[in-house]
């Protein structure tokens, strides 16, 4: 069970990550950010792969708590989209999509295993949009993934242009009747 100062830590440092990214994270600068030295990051989280490895837990549990807010269900996609399309979660977004590259390039680093989780936790909530003689099916399986690979592929697309209305309009044709 972490320390009041060490879940007060995290937390400072989860929102200078959502700020300035984790790629080019130094101990030195976040500390002097978020009111500690870097002795003390280290003694809390053992390393800064150790601090990294909390960061993208604290990022998950975003996600997770997302993925739970969205329900189930007919209209999922549509949810997860208007979440994903909202300016405020931009940060968050930006951050998922830096942990999710960098999983893909360093899969033995702290973020081993993050790409593969968000994958399977998105297709789990998609999974409850769909009839139950579907869901348990190579074609529901399929379906997901279609519907997950276009979210994403938008998601990606709006991050990079910033036209939410594009981007929404060209899922309405084809996920969001």
């Amino acid at each position: 069970m972490p320390s009041a100062r060490e879940t007060e830590l995290l937390e400072a440092a989860y929102r200078y990550v959502l700020t300035h990214g984790l790629a080019d994270v130094s101990l030195r600068p976040l500390a002097a950010a978020i009111g500690s030295s870097t002795r003390v990051l280290l003694y809390l989280f053992g390393s800064k792969e150790g601090l990294v490895k909390a960061l993208l837990a604290r990022a998950r549990a975003d996600e997770l708590a997302l993925l739970a807010d969205i329900g189930a269900g007919p209209g999922v996609v549509r949810r997860l989209w208007e979440w994903l399309a909202a300016p405020a979660h931009r940060p968050l977004l930006t951050l998922w999509l830096e942990a999710y590259a960098r999983s893909l390039v360093e899969p033995d680093g702290p973020w081993a295993g993050f790409a593969r989780a968000t994958v399977e936790d998105w297709l789990e909530v998609l999974k409850t949009s769909q009839p139950e003689d579907v869901r348990d099916t190579a074609d529901g399986l399929a379906l997901r993934t279609r519907e997950l690979a276009l979210l994403r592929g938008a998601l990606l697309d709006l991050l990079a242009t910033g036209d939410g209305e594009r981007v929404t309009a060209a899922l309405a044709t084809s996920l969001m009747p």
